[in-house]
Formats: structure tokens, sequence, C-alpha cells
């Protein structure tokens, strides 16, 4: 790191400067495929999308997945930095947006980035495969499905275990943050459709309405998680859109509720999207509208992602390891989140043990001042201000990332 950090550290900033939406990261995996074919890995581009496939070969040995995401998120960055984003995009839809790397994407890509240059020059210190990923379109949870359905682990050797990292402004720099089993949660989106019959404001009793069916289905919703799944599971249902009406006085014809739901244990997840299915036929059956107007649940397939679970042997592994090349105290177990990562898809795929760490970002005095009575708050991921120290977040990145392959690869 010491000998290719300033360089990785303006790439960094490149990088920053440039972000690009979920499933448009061309100029991304362009620089990511174009730094691993410098090293002598394998390339392989457009893999489910903007993926990017790089292999190693050095001898007989595990393969390890080390894995990186490369998408950015549709906000305005607000950091005040000199090399600040000010890019505008067309979303999906057409409309113009901001794009920042608020989810410390570009952190992922130069670590990852530093740990192939620290392997493809140190071949003596390892014995295996490298199989390094650039992944698509993590903030749709949708970039890790893609590159599994376009053959990642049957085009490419299927790895015996599997790395990541993640960003976090919880912790400060230089500290690493370790979660064992259940790191991150199942996440589900569930539409529905509350139909009903319109008419005029003056005269409800000659509709069915919309919009009071919804409220007591949203209200009703929050009696699930309390009263339907044990206190000692973790689980979620949260409204997070209701969408209905044009005029005080006209009833709608239907209402449109947006669900987030998290989960971490399968059976969880099925007993949560089984009830709100449940809870909203039986209200609108309650409030006496016809079958013809049942409301219509969707689950979208298309965005589950689902939970993390790390190795347990294998964070205990790692973590030795984390806290004997950076020092005592260099570890520090955090719990479990509530939030999305589609790392979670691979250990499975592959039948291997997996890990994802959290890298602290926060600069350590700002850290400080912020865990102070009444002290400045630290801005976390998917916030405006994000701002990632990135020297020191960096190095020990590319430490940890690389330590921790040279663990699983040893030399004969």
């Amino acid at each position: 790191m010491e000998e290719h950090g300033p360089a990785l550290v303006e790439s960094y900033k490149h990088l920053h400067r440039n972000p690009e939406l979920s499933f448009h990261e061309v100029e991304s995996a362009k620089l990511m495929a174009k730094h691993l074919k410098g090293l002598g890995f394998e390339v392989t581009e457009n893999i489910g999308g903007t993926g990017v496939v790089g292999i190693l070969k050095n001898g007989e040995g595990p393969t390890v997945l080390v894995r990186t995401d490369t998408d950015a998120l549709p906000l305005e960055e607000r950091t005040g930095l000199d090399y600040a984003s000010t890019k505008k995009v067309k979303d999906k839809h057409g409309a113009e947006v901001n794009v920042m790397h608020a989810c410390g994407h570009d952190v992922h890509m130069s670590v990852w980035s530093g740990t192939a240059q620290y392997l493809a020059t140190h071949l003596d210190a390892w014995q295996g495969t490298l199989l390094f990923i650039a992944q698509p379109a993590e903030e749709r949870g949708a970039g890790a499905r893609a590159m599994l359905a376009d053959g990642l682990f049957k085009k490419f050797p299927k790895p015996d275990f599997a790395l990541a990292l993640h960003v976090t402004g919880a912790l400060p720099v230089g500290k690493i943050g370790s979660c064992s089993g259940y790191a991150l949660a199942n996440v589900d989106s569930v539409d529905i459709l509350v139909r009903g019959r319109g008419g005029h404001g003056s005269t409800p009793h000659k509709t069915h309405d919309p919009v009071v069916l919804a409220a007591r289905i949203v209200v009703d919703l929050q009696n699930i998680v309390s009263r339907e799944i044990s206190a000692q599971e973790a689980a979620v249902v949260t409204v997070g859109a209701i969408q209905g009406g044009t005029k005080h006085n006209i009833i709608p014809d239907e209402v449109h509720l947006q669900i987030t739901v998290r989960s971490y244990k399968p059976e969880v997840r099925k007993a949560l999207l089984d009830a709100i299915k449940r809870t909203a036929i039986h209200e609108a059956q309650a409030a006496g509208f016809p079958d013809s107007l049942s409301p219509i649940v969707t689950v979208a397939e298309e965005e589950f992602t689902p939970a993390t679970y790390n190795d347990p042997e294998l964070v205990q592994r790692i973590d030795k390891v984390f806290n004997a090349k950076l020092g005592k105290g260099t570890v520090i177990s955090v719990p479990p989140v509530m939030g999305g990562e589609d790392f979670g898809r691979y250990g499975p795929a592959a039948k291997c043990p997996s890990y994802i760490f959290w890298l602290g970002v926060t600069e350590p005095n700002l850290w400080k001042a912020g865990r102070q009575p009444g002290g400045p708050p630290m801005p976390s991921i998917h916030n405006s201000a994000f701002a990632p120290e990135p020297v020191g977040s960096l190095r020990t990145g590319v430490i940890a990332m690389t330590q921790a392959v040279l663990e699983l690869m040893p030399t004969k």
C-alpha cells in the first residue's frame, strides 16, 4: 500500500468524481478491467451487464473470490470536497438526477484494485486461483443475480472462499467491524393494490372506499412483527409509500401501498410475506368488499436480496489475522443490520463459506467528537454528506483484504 498509495488515492478520487448508476457502470467497469489486465489477470467483461471477472492462476491451491461493487446512487453530493461529484444523468425513467458514491463503492473499488496490485506482484506469497469480480447494480440488489444468471460459476472456477468488505461511517479509520453469522438481512419489496369502487366524497356509503381500507391495512400490518413473530427473531415491516386519490371530494378506485420487509431466517421471511397477504385480504373481507375487489398483493421477486451469512469459522480465522497484522483491538464485534447486500448470493451459489466485513472510514478525531454529547453528527452511508477519509481507509482496507486472501492461499 505504501508503494502505490498516492496513485491509489488519486484513482479513488477519480472514481468519486465520476459515479455511475446501476447497470450503467460502463467507465468504472472499463477502469477495473484495464487495471486487472495490466496486472496479468485473464479478464472477461460484460458478465451480467457491466460485470467484470478477472482470473489469476498461480499454481495449485484454493480459489478465492474477492468482490467489489461498482454502482452509485441518485443523490446530490454535499460534502464540499474538491473532488466531489457534480455528475447528472438520466435515470431509467428519463428524469435527470444527480449521482454520488454515497455508499462508498468507490472505496470498495479502490481497495479491490490495491489488493489485486499487491497479490499480482507478490506471487511468491500465495498459491491458488484469484477470482476478482467487479459487480454492477448492488444498490438495486440485482447485480449478483445477473452475474450468476450469466453463468459466473459455470464459465469461471467456483470459489472455495468468498470475501468482500463494506464501508461504514460508524467506525473510525483503522478499525474493522466483524459480525459472525447473519450479518445483513433478507430484503423484500411488496406492493399492495387496494381496489375499491370510487364515488363522490359526500356519499361514501355508495362506495367501497380504498383509502379507509388502506389505512386499516397499514395499521394492522404493524401487528405482524409484534404479535406473530417471536421477540427473539429480527423482523421489520415498513410501509414506505401510500399513493391514491386526486382531489378532496373524490373517493378513488384504488390505493397503492409500497412495503419493505426485512428478516434473516427463511422461515421468518415466509411468515412475514404470508401474513401481509392474509392481512390485506381479510381486512377487505371485514370491510364488506366483494371478492372481485380483493387486494392484489405482489412480492417483487426480481428485487429480492437474500440475507448475508458470515461463516463463523471463517470469520474467526480471518479476524485473528486482522488483529495480528493491523494491531490488537483492530477488530470490533458489531451487531447484524437490517440493510441488504447481494454479496450474500455468492456463498450459497458456490456452496462455499463467505465473509463480508465492515471497514471504518470516518476520520478518527471527527469520530471521537461525534461520540461526545452534543457532538457533530457523523454522516452515514446514503447521505449526501458522506465523505470517507481516503488515505487511512484505503491503507487499512488493502492490508486487511490482502491478508485475508493470503491466509486462505498459503504457499507450501
